[in-house]
């Protein structure tokens, strides 16, 4: 652009000096047409200029992308670096922790094998401890064998001529230890709900102590055996013997009670009704009377 600029000055120059010496148009025109070929050179210099300054800003601009475009490219090319850094820095980590982790194993295994030699052994000593215990245990049972067999001889000797003190449902006497142990196995046999072997232990306890201090225990839980096995009758017979006992007896108010209701069974209301308003009356804090009047009001007796 510059250079054709160049070019068509040298042109005009050229021209106007041969227009000039060749004297073809008169000064007017002359002056004229130098005045015209000044103002389009002019114009020619100021559109050259616009020119070449644009094409100085399109250059800068460009140089202005281009500068911004290589510091993209040098900040991804940064990253880039980084990147692989880290990724080396990790893969250095990762190598690492396989490097613990296989040991981690090997260690592992290592320990494993330990503790099954030591679990082993402890089993081999554990049943070598079992016979020796085993040992001991039979050794024990003979010699404990021996001594209880020793105990029961002389309980059997002194049994009969040694009393002892008992206490039982508010009650307290002596009793042979040969009568209180047939006591408790007739009371056992009851507890075990064996129902008709308590009535024969039982009945056969009074036969055969017809004085003892735990007769009217014994009244008590025979009747309450009965009274299971549905034998109402006797339950009222026992009971009433139990009765016209010893009132301090703690189970007083369950006999009245059990009373009541053998006398429901037999469908005897007003004679359950006299019993149960008796009990309330006599023991009216005992759980027995609770129920007591629980059943009573059932009764629907005037």
């Amino acid at each position: 652009m510059i250079k054709r600029f160049k070019w068509s000055c040298i042109c005009l120059l050229l021209l106007s000096g041969g227009v000039a010496n060749a004297q073809v148009f008169p000064d007017n025109e002359a002056r004229r047409a130098i005045l015209d070929l000044r103002a389009d050179v002019k114009r020619i210099t100021e559109d050259s200029k616009k020119s070449f300054d644009k094409v100085q800003a399109e250059k800068q601009a460009s140089d202005l992308e281009l500068k911004k475009a290589n510091d993209v490219i040098a900040r991804l090319q940064q990253s880039v670096r980084d990147s692989q850094l880290e990724a080396s820095r990790l893969q250095q980590e990762i190598d690492k922790l396989n490097r613990i982790q296989n040991q981690a194993v090997l260690q592992l295994k290592s320990d494993n094998e330990a503790l099954k030699q030591q679990i082993a052994e402890l089993r081999g000593e554990r049943e070598q401890l079992s016979r020796d215990i085993s040992v001991v245990q039979r050794n024990q049972k003979d010699l404990t064998t021996g001594i209880e067999d020793r105990i029961f001889k002389i309980d059997q000797r002194f049994s009969k001529i040694e009393p002892v003190m008992v206490q039982i449902d508010g009650l307290e006497f002596q009793s042979d230890q040969a009568e209180k142990k047939d006591y408790e196995l007739a009371l056992s046999t009851f507890k075990r709900g064996e129902y008709s072997g308590a009535v024969n232990a039982f009945a056969g306890f009074l036969r055969k102590y017809p004085n003892s201090g735990f007769r009217q225990s014994a009244l008590f839980w025979v009747a309450s055996a009965k009274f299971v096995k549905g034998d109402y009758v006797d339950t009222t017979n026992q009971l009433r013997a139990f009765l016209n006992m010893n009132e301090a007896h703690n189970r007083y108010p369950e006999a009245m009670l059990t009373l009541a209701n053998a006398q429901i069974e037999l469908k005897l209301s007003p004679d359950a009704k006299k019993t149960l308003e008796d009990l309330i009356r006599d023991y009216p804090s005992s759980e027995a009377a609770k129920v007591a009047t629980e059943r009573l009001a059932k009764l629907k007796l005037p």
